[in-house]
């Protein structure tokens, strides 16, 4: 049978995650010929020997080293054989049957990727797109997520939006896209490569669609001591999409941004 969805996972210490991730993926997979593939970034705890005994089918590449999210995308992609391609953190819990996300990606050839809602632990909705960074909102962050009051809220009132990126923790695709663009940059560990995996496919002119009502659970964590992350991903962001007074402009406004977390972050654990 031809393989019409290949769904990647790169995984890194993910063990607990694991088996409700993929539950919830085979339990809303079942119309749709898919093949699972971990890339496991060198895992110290008991993942792969995990999948082995208990997802015999499930495609499993073992790292020698931690290629980091965007390298392991890439590592596994090589492998997949089907004609789409779902990029999805080991830390989700898919709730809905994902027919109507390929069914859309599928009708239209002008879409380049779909992202779909995102959840919290507590099934409460955080923002999954945002828009690409610019002078005002390399000052504040929060400011990339600024797509509206529905975005804000959640409470969205169309079936679809076209939006500037989307979170790296659900991406479906075709594999002819990401070949297009070539995946993900090499140039990033973690964080921001999304933003620039979104970016790239945006410069071949196809469009980024977020659907909400479709949803996922992912366990996400974030603290301010992982500024640093962001603000390293950033620079490469403006270095590789900026020049001229612009790409100046900007990097003073991101050094900006970083020097008043830096001193946020002192007072904090003074």
């Amino acid at each position: 049978m031809k393989i019409e969805l290949s769904i990647i996972i790169v995984n890194y210490n993910g063990l607990k995650y694991l088996e409700n991730c993929f539950k919830s993926l085979i339990e809303n997979l079942k119309d749709i010929s898919h093949e699972i593939i971990v890339l496991d970034n060198n895992s110290s705890d008991e993942s792969c020997n995990y999948i082995k005994q208990n997802y015999p089918a499930i495609k499993l590449i073992e790292s020698k080293i931690n290629h980091g999210f965007g390298i392991g995308n890439n590592e596994a992609v090589k492998y997949a054989k089907g004609e789409y391609l779902l990029l999805i953190n080991n830390d989700t819990i898919l709730l809905d049957d994902l027919k109507q996300a390929l069914n859309y990606i599928k009708s239209d050839n002008t879409i380049g990727v779909v992202g779909i809602n995102m959840l919290n632990k507590n099934k409460e909705y955080i923002p999954a797109a945002g828009n690409f960074p610019n002078y005002r909102n390399m000052f504040q962050f929060k400011k990339l997520l600024s797509l509206g009051l529905e975005f804000k809220s959640g409470n969205f009132s169309k079936e679809s939006y076209e939006v500037g990126w989307l979170c790296g923790s659900f991406l479906l695709l075709s594999k002819k896209t990401y070949l297009k663009i070539d995946g993900f940059d090499k140039d990033y560990f973690m964080y921001v490569e999304d933003v620039d995996f979104c970016k790239k496919i945006a410069n071949q002119g196809l469009k980024r669609i977020f659907l909400p009502n479709i949803n996922y659970i992912h366990f996400v964590g974030f603290n301010p001591k992982k500024n640093p992350m962001l603000i390293k991903g950033y620079k490469i962001y403006i270095n590789k999409h900026f020049s001229g007074i612009k790409k100046i402009i900007i990097s003073k406004i991101l050094l900006i941004n970083s020097l008043v977390k830096t001193v946020k972050l002192t007072l904090k654990t003074d």
